[in-house]
């Protein structure tokens, strides 16, 4: 069906009389809109969804393919699930957060809310999508407490203000001895690393935040539950209106349902790091003996066409994917050496998973990351920026430089650098940085691994080409002991020749 705007002359006709003309426009707006549209129906007409939610590391933060985060990813997929664009307005400051979704001014918040962060009925929370507990961890230099009774004359860690400072009271109600520090614009993080160093001995924190950072403080250890499951969820405005809210229910449920949401939650908060152990060793020599050699002439390839060395391509790709063509990662990176989708695209990539052009795209990268580093950083430095550029990006890799800076460190020395890179996890941090949230100690311990991976690829080379020389040497050896006793045996001297005896001494 062909549909043509009106003519100019039939506007001038409708305008000759007022009478018919007020008439026509009354009636084209009962036409157009007889009932208000719902709130569903607004966002999908605007083409997106506005949602409020704080920067930080269980909510949402800029990754190496843009922004992600545990939250983010549920949200985004709501969103898509919708066919529009989706649009985070940060708000860190939660009582303004609520205030703003209760007013109607976003659509709703999705920051790490539980269904108890307001008593009234101004909000209207969607079904969980996870739980949370909070938790004492303490110092592993210490007997591990059984019970808030083991905790009689220690001193707690706690955030001022805090829900868990509120669990706390309430339990002292039951066990007048319980003591706790309450400290000031503190973040769940800063308590971890205090237990860690031994700073403190004793801290609740919640069930997420020692899920997602357990490995980087590995002496502060968890002792026991301080609290039922809490549920998290979306904050809508409880209005009569319940489109999009209906919406995000079936969307939660239904992913609840397929095992997606297990999926994501997986990825997020049960990543497993693996040690140096003498399992993870031998399979590393299985890996560098059965997986490497196919794709060493591919490297030594693009390392001459981007004058790089190969055996540092090759700890890069076994960081990133221990040598499979077809790895993947939530993140969006694909192939031996995990490049985005972005980056693949800059570097003229078509197939991320064809090892061939996996491996000259991240050589590629790699090259023109140390082309664009400061002129100011020298040439033995270069190294260590590039490899965590290559990991979070130049954009993070600024930031840590700018805060380094601004702590009295060089940054143009990575080992000032990786000091101050990993307090960008933290709010105080974070929140000054231009990129804004970053998993800071994932590119210290990126180049610390690869670095490590390299020296012991080149070690293992020497070893093989020395244990190749070796054997050809033996072999020549072996040839020319043959060669020799043919010889002998066809000059044997009769016994009226007999050759002179040498006396060895």
């Amino acid at each position: 069906m062909e549909i043509r705007k009106p003519s100019v002359l039939v506007i001038k006709s409708i305008l000759t009389s007022l009478v018919v003309g007020t008439s026509l426009i009354a009636s084209s707006v009962l036409l157009v809109r007889s009932t208000t549209p719902t709130q569903l129906e607004k966002v999908l007409e605007a083409g997106e969804l506005r949602v409020l939610s704080s920067n930080g590391p269980t909510t949402y933060y800029e990754g190496s393919n843009g922004l992600t985060g545990f939250e983010y990813s549920l949200v985004k997929g709501f969103a898509d699930s919708l066919g529009v664009n989706l649009v985070i307005e940060d708000q860190s400051n939660l009582g303004q957060m609520l205030d703003s979704v209760a007013a109607q001014q976003v659509d709703f918040a999705a920051a790490g809310l539980t269904t108890l962060e307001s008593a009234d009925t101004t909000l209207r929370f969607s079904t969980p999508f996870m739980q949370i507990t909070q938790q004492l961890v303490y110092n592993s230099r210490l007997p591990m407490p059984a019970s808030i009774k083991d905790l009689k004359g220690k001193k707690v860690l706690v955030i001022a203000n805090s829900s868990h400072w509120a669990r706390l009271r309430k339990l002292r109600q039951d066990f007048p001895y319980l003591q706790w520090q309450p400290l000031e614009n503190a973040e769940m993080i800063d308590l971890l690393d205090m237990v860690n160093k031994g700073e403190a001995d004793y801290a609740v924190i919640d069930s997420s935040a020692y899920d997602l950072n357990r490995y980087s403080y590995p002496k502060a250890r968890l002792a026991f539950d301080v609290s039922d499951p809490q549920p998290l969820a979306w904050a809508f405005p409880a209005q009569k209106d319940t489109s999009l809210f209906d919406a995000a229910q079936k969307y939660l449920n239904s992913i609840k349902a397929d095992g997606s949401l297990a999926k994501v939650t997986e990825e997020f908060f049960d990543r497993h790091i693996e040690e140096v152990t003498t399992g993870e060793a031998m399979a590393f020599t299985y890996r560098l003996e059965q997986r490497l050699p196919q794709w060493v002439e591919d490297m030594k390839l693009a390392a001459d066409e981007f004058d790089l060395d190969w055996q540092l391509l090759a700890a890069i790709s076994y960081q990133e994917s221990h040598w499979k063509a077809d790895a993947r990662s939530h993140t969006g990176v694909r192939g031996l050496m995990m490049l985005t989708k972005n980056t693949a695209k800059a570097m003229g990539i078509k197939d991320r998973e064809n090892p061939q052009q996996s491996i000259y795209g991240g050589a590629k990268y790699l090259r023109m990351l140390l082309g664009r580093l400061p002129e100011r950083i020298e040439a033995e430095e270069r190294l260590h920026f590039a490899l965590a550029a290559y990991n979070q990006g130049l954009g993070h890799l600024e930031d840590a430089r700018v805060l380094t800076e601004r702590m009295g460190g060089n940054p143009s020395k990575w080992e000032d650098v990786r000091k101050y890179m990993p307090l960008l996890s933290k709010q105080q941090y974070y929140s000054r940085a231009k990129h804004g949230y970053m998993r800071g100690w994932e590119p210290v311990k990126f180049v610390d691994n690869v670095l490590n991976y390299y020296k012991i690829i080149a070690w293992h080379q020497q070893q093989e080409e020395f244990r190749i020389a070796t054997t050809n040497a033996g072999s020549r050896l072996s040839a020319n002991t043959r060669q020799t006793g043919e010889n002998n045996r066809n000059n044997t001297p009769t016994s009226q020749e007999t050759s002179p005896t040498v006396s060895v001494l």
